[in-house]
């Protein structure tokens, strides 16, 4: 599943260190990119402009919500937050997750930012029920304890597509689930090296998408889920190339 994907992570490894003025420009274009796709697939009508506009000129949008705007700014943060921790070689914690959680729905919901779900919940247009809210606590426990045990032993985009699928499968937040998933996904592979795997929320993709998340959920089938999350690194790794000159 990951040997093109290998091959890729080696050509654009064997370009290290790159070009500064290009590292720059790619980050910016992932962090308007991912925030976009990541905050449309839960309903965000920003557009790709418009999403540039608020995070880079803090321009405000007419006839768009404030929650919009917002939702906007916070996840660039997290992304920011993200980086500096990749940067700093921080490690996956329990403590981190909730921090980037608290950012995604910080003046949004501040009651629930940062903290676990206390009351049960269900997924609109899901057959598939999260845990009760109760046992929590001890879902995460079990989450963590299987990243530290598998972190060395798998692939790393097959561990940030499994974290991001528990993740979301346990359902520990009142809100933003999907989006901070996205983001844990993300550190994972930054911190292995790999650019951010943007999950797109054109409508095929992002039907794929769910419909993965689905099957994993109800029938315990991963593995179509981990193959949409690897063709999304693909696609990253290919536009990294395309940058440097070595893809068409």
């Amino acid at each position: 599943m990951f040997a093109k994907i290998d091959e890729l992570k080696q050509r654009l490894d064997a370009l290290r260190p790159l070009p500064p003025g290009l590292v720059k420009n790619l980050r910016e274009s992932f962090r308007i990119e991912w925030t976009y796709h990541s905050n449309a697939i839960e309903g965000n009508t920003l557009t790709l402009l418009e999403t540039k506009l608020v995070i880079e000129e803090g321009i405000t949008i007419g006839g768009k919500r404030l929650k919009e705007h917002l939702e906007a700014i916070n996840h660039a943060e997290a992304i920011d937050f993200i980086e500096e921790l990749v940067a700093n070689k921080e490690h996956l914690t329990e403590h981190v997750l909730k921090q980037v959680h608290y950012l995604v729905l910080k003046s949004i919901d501040n009651e629930n930012a940062g903290k676990y779900r206390t009351y049960n919940v269900r997924i609109s247009g899901s057959s598939y029920t999260p845990p009760h809210f109760l046992h929590i606590q001890d879902e995460m426990n079990q989450l963590f304890s299987w990243y530290e045990t598998n972190q060395h032993a798998l692939h790393p985009i097959e561990l940030a597509a499994r974290f991001h699928f528990q993740l979301v499968y346990i359902h520990p937040f009142a809100d933003g689930n999907g989006r901070t998933a996205r983001l844990m996904m993300n550190f994972i592979l930054m911190q292995h090296g790999y650019p951010p795997a943007i999950v797109k929320a054109n409508p095929e993709q992002r039907r794929k998408y769910y419909e993965a998340l689905e099957k994993a959920s109800v029938k315990g089938e991963v593995t179509p889920f981990i193959q949409l999350i690897a063709a999304c690194v693909e696609e990253s790794l290919r536009h990294y190339l395309y940058a440097l000159g070595m893809e068409d």
